[in-house]
C-alpha cells in the first residue's frame, strides 16, 4: 500500500434557497474559492447550507423591506446585470462563498509531505479573516451601507 490518497470525485449540485435569494451552484462555488476534491460533496453541502442560513438571517430585515416594496426575488430589486448575471445575486453568492471559504480555510489545511508548501501556501491562500471581510463587504453592498465604520471618540 503506497499511502497515497487521491482526491474524491465530486458531483455538480445546486442548492435551492428560500425562493427570494438565489440558489447556489456548488461547482461554481468550489471553483471560486479553489476548493479541491479533498473536501467531499457532503461536507461542502453542509458548509453552503450553513452559509446560506447565516447570510439569509443577516439580510432578514432588508428582505422584508424589499418584499414590502413589491419585489418577489432579489433579482427583481435591481435589474443591473454584469456579464449577463444580476448584480445583487452575484453579490449574495459572493457573501455565501466567502463564508464557505472562511470555514474551509479554518478547518481544512492543505498538506504537503515535504512541508515545503506550508509557508508558500500561507503567502498566497486567503485566510479565514480575509474571507470574513469579503462576506462583510458583500453584506454591506447588499444593505447599501459603506464598508467602513468610523466614529470620533
Amino acid at each position: 500500500m503506497s499511502g497515497f490518497v487521491g482526491q474524491a470525485q465530486t458531483e455538480p449540485f445546486i442548492l435551492s434557497n428560500d425562493g427570494f435569494f438565489p440558489a447556489i451552484d456548488a461547482t461554481a462555488l468550489r471553483a471560486g474559492i479553489r476548493l479541491s476534491g479533498d473536501v467531499s460533496d457532503a461536507r461542502l453541502e453542509g458548509s453552503i447550507i450553513s452559509a446560506m442560513i447565516t447570510t439569509n438571517r443577516e439580510l432578514k430585515v432588508r428582505k422584508a423591506m424589499w418584499q414590502a416594496a413589491g419585489h418577489s426575488t432579489l433579482a427583481a430589486v435591481d435589474d443591473m446585470t454584469i456579464g449577463g448575471k444580476n448584480a445583487l445575486e452575484v453579490t449574495y453568492t459572493r457573501a455565501v462563498q466567502a463564508l464557505v471559504g472562511a470555514e474551509h480555510a479554518e478547518r481544512y489545511r492543505g498538506y504537503d509531505p515535504t512541508n515545503s508548501g506550508a509557508s508558500k501556501g500561507d503567502e498566497i491562500l486567503p485566510t479565514a479573516d480575509d474571507y470574513r471581510r469579503d462576506h462583510r463587504h458583500a453584506l454591506r453592498d447588499l444593505l447599501g451601507t459603506g464598508h467602513a465604520t468610523v466614529e470620533l471618540i
